[in-house]
């Protein structure tokens, strides 16, 4: 775990050249072996975890959205770049109806992730205990082992912040620019999949020109990478721009998603449970600290204060912890760097432990992976993921049983309307073969469009039908859906109701209906 005498002389010599120069380097000196064994074998343990897993319970809320937008494509939606959509039609494409396969993306970024972690450690000068310590505490943080369980946004975003920090640090320690042009290649991939990693370049850009190193904002290789970006994001851009910029507006419903669980105060006590608990909270509070003050770090305290300063922007604007993932790995290898040159605190040495990782392991695994029999979360407090992976299929079936009961003169231009977008992307997904067409004024399934004017009756699935009935002037309900399981959610006290008498246009009626916030509408009740 500790460095070479030779490692250690040159980073301290580095560390002295930098104070005179004001610059920053770390110069070039030979980084340790890679732990190329015990870091593969961490690896593949984790890719064992989420590929065992993956076929239990069934799509997550959001996979289904994926879906339904991925039989849309378009250059963006909504609430994202086209990335995950297009990965997740051609997942199904290849693999059709299978949630496994579906989530293969997810699971080999998650691997990926624990690599690029130890080479982190790494290059910070960690040796071989150091690497797997860094390894094994991103295998185990709960955020990471937990988005990773799913194919979404975060996790190809948190790989690509986790690798452009990697190229960073190599960079500082080697000033090789075509690093410089790779992270740019990275930052490009993820801004396919979220616009966040924009914050870190401009907080880091902010660090550069405070604490250096400003040479690195004069190296035309960043420049050509940052407009590869720029040029692959024109496409975007322009949808959002014809659109009215709607992933603007998803940052306010997002504020107030986030409200729900304890708003700005409840951040930095989430992004440590995410981090994992206790190793890999407590290294990142550690690996942060020692970014900011030590000074065999010093040639990388901007990197530090990109951390604190992400975390500032996040906490401002209301964002989720999620968006912190991607540092973790950074801060874990300052951390476990910093550990191997002194001796740990004693009231918290014991958090480093093998048994302590092992218990970490194991509760991140128990809580985050879909392992717990369903029957334990029916009839009150439950997982998110049991609570927003069961129940689609037979809601849709539902659905499809109450359109059959129209009469056949109705059934020719009904049209489905889902409260919720992930009711509508779970009917589209298991009831688009029975069903016609199906529409939501939710998030971004509204951007899809509207119902063609001339289409009626509307059937109607939500847990409250108080705002069609300002649309309709009969409403009557025909049905209704609890959770199999007994697990609360969207998917408990659900019903359908039969819409006629409509008293305008779809055209007319579809702006008002728009609704980009998530809310709790089966604890509203199905009036």
């Amino acid at each position: 775990m500790r460095l070479t005498t030779q490692a250690a002389r040159s980073l301290e010599a580095s560390s002295a050249a930098t104070g005179r120069r004001g610059a920053g380097q770390a110069g070039s000196a030979a980084v340790p072996a890679w732990a190329r064994g015990p870091v593969l074998a961490i690896t593949a343990a984790v890719a064992a975890a989420l590929g065992l897993t993956s076929g239990r319970y069934g799509y997550f809320a959001d996979e289904l959205y994926f879906l339904a937008a991925g039989r849309r494509l378009d250059w963006s939606f909504a609430d994202q770049p086209p990335l995950i959509p297009l990965l997740a039609r051609l997942m199904d494409t290849l693999f059709p109806d299978s949630v496994a396969d579906l989530r293969l993306p997810a699971t080999l970024a998650t691997a990926l992730g624990v690599i690029v972690a130890s080479l982190i450690a790494r290059e910070l000068g960690g040796g071989r205990r150091a690497q797997v310590l860094a390894a094994a505490a991103h295998a185990v943080s709960w955020g990471v082992l937990g988005i990773g369980h799913m194919l979404s946004t975060d996790v190809i975003d948190g790989l690509g912040w986790t690798v452009v920090t990697w190229l960073l640090v190599r960079w500082i320690r080697t000033r090789q620019d075509s690093l410089l042009l790779l992270s740019g290649l990275a930052t490009t991939v993820s801004l396919q999949t979220k616009d966040l990693i924009v914050i870190f370049w401009l907080v880091l850009g902010c660090a550069v020109l405070v604490v250096g190193p400003r040479d690195l904002l004069r190296r035309p290789l960043l420049w050509v990478g940052a407009a590869v970006a720029v040029v692959c994001s024109l496409p975007n851009l322009w949808w959002q721009l014809q659109h009215g910029a709607p992933q603007l507006a998803m940052t306010e419903a997002i504020v107030t998603e986030q409200n729900l669980l304890g708003g700005r105060l409840a951040l930095l006590p989430l992004v440590l449970l995410f981090a994992g608990l206790p190793v890999g909270a407590v290294l990142f509070c550690y690996g942060t600290w020692r970014l900011l003050r030590s000074a065999e770090l010093a040639p990388y305290r901007v990197l530090g204060w990109t951390i604190v300063g992400v975390i500032l922007v996040v906490l401002v604007t209301g964002g989720r912890q999620t968006y912190i993932t991607g540092l973790f790995a950074l801060a874990t290898g300052a951390a476990v760097v910093e550990i191997g040159r002194r001796e740990p605190a004693r009231w918290w040495r014991w958090t480093i432990t093998g048994p302590c990782l092992v218990a970490t392991a194991v509760i991140a695994v128990a809580l985050t992976l879909p392992l717990r029999p369903l029957s334990w979360d029916g009839g009150g407090p439950t997982n998110p993921v049991s609570a927003l992976s069961t129940g689609w299929p037979e809601m849709a079936a539902t659905v499809v049983d109450a359109y059959r009961q129209l009469p056949d003169g109705e059934r020719q231009g009904a049209v489905v309307l889902a409260d919720v977008y992930w009711q509508a992307s779970a009917i589209d997904q298991f009831g688009r073969d029975s069903l016609p067409p199906v529409y939501s004024p939710n998030r971004g399934y509204w951007y899809f469009g509207p119902p063609p004017d001339g289409a009626q009756p509307t059937l109607f699935v939500g847990s409250d039908a108080s705002t069609v009935r300002r649309y309709f002037g009969n409403v009557q309900k025909i049905g209704s859906f609890h959770n199999p399981y007994g697990i609360p959610g969207f998917n408990t006290g659900l019903s359908i109701w039969i819409c006629t008498d409509q008293r305008a246009p779809w055209s007319a009626i579809w702006p008002d209906l728009q609704d980009l916030i998530i809310t709790d509408r089966a604890a509203r009740g199905g009036s």
